[in-house]
């Protein structure tokens, strides 16, 4: 097998397997174990993998922050089928607060007929909920141009003044060691707060977030539901012990 084809099997190996070991590469390659040890090395120095004792591990590389744009383009129908289902946990009467993200903006047209109440933090989400005619507040305090998120101190210091029923949030990794997180600090702060000031908390996100990492985290993953699309064998074995996780299967 030619030294390409070995590297990219190993690199889909780490993929769905965040740790290989050299016994196993040996045997699913055909290559002896010097072979498998030079790989490991060259692969290493290129940073496309970290050698551990009898192995390799993958590199857990931090995401970047799109902006909205981008994000509303990106698996439109997994997320609408995800915002469909959430809005399911809603009741009449109940307060909810919908934080700035393009999965939770998707929850917006399923909430026309709802008797409630929403608070957010997003500029495009506060013009369309009043757009049809849905009681809304939205956090003050600077506006991030990137995502139109309403993200500041002040902002802090008025949602740490209400309660609400049910809070949804978008997230941008969702990780079994590092758990939820997002690239920005000040709205990762946002998010936890939210979290602690809601009776049950969602976490909205397609299968394209788990296994990823961000650079500030924002909660364990048993502090909130995650509602999600069909998520592979590959991630669900990375996941199964955790029982908070809801797959909308369609």
């Amino acid at each position: 097998m030619l030294t390409e084809e070995r590297r990219k099997l190993i690199m889909e190996l780490l993929k769905s397997h965040e740790i290989v070991k050299s016994q196993e590469l040996m045997k699913l390659l055909d290559s002896s174990e010097s072979t498998i040890r030079r790989d490991l090395q060259e692969m290493e120095a290129e940073g496309l993998l970290k050698r551990i004792h009898g192995g390799a591990k993958r590199i857990v590389k931090l995401d970047y922050e799109p902006d909205m744009l981008e994000k509303s383009s990106k698996n439109v129908h997994e997320k609408q089928l995800i915002a469909e289902y959430a809005t399911s946990f809603i009741h009449d009467g109940d307060f909810v607060y919908l934080d700035a993200g393009t999965s939770t903006y998707e929850m917006i047209p399923f909430l026309k007929q709802k008797d409630i109440n929403v608070i957010t933090n997003s500029v495009y989400h506060a013009t369309a909920l009043t757009d049809l005619k849905i009681p809304t507040m939205i956090i003050g305090g600077n506006i991030k141009l990137t995502t139109k998120a309403v993200v500041s101190a002040f902002s802090l210091q008025q949602l740490q003044l209400f309660r609400f029923d049910k809070a949804f949030m978008g997230i941008n990794g969702i990780h079994p060691k590092h758990g939820l997180t997002t690239p920005d600090s000040e709205e990762a702060t946002m998010k936890a707060v939210a979290l602690g000031q809601a009776e049950q908390v969602y976490i909205l996100a397609d299968d394209s977030k788990f296994n990823k990492v961000s650079f500030s985290k924002v909660a364990a993953l048993d502090e909130a539901t995650i509602i999600t699309n069909q998520l592979s064998k590959d991630i669900r074995q990375h996941f199964e012990s955790l029982t908070t996780i809801k797959e909308v299967i369609k």
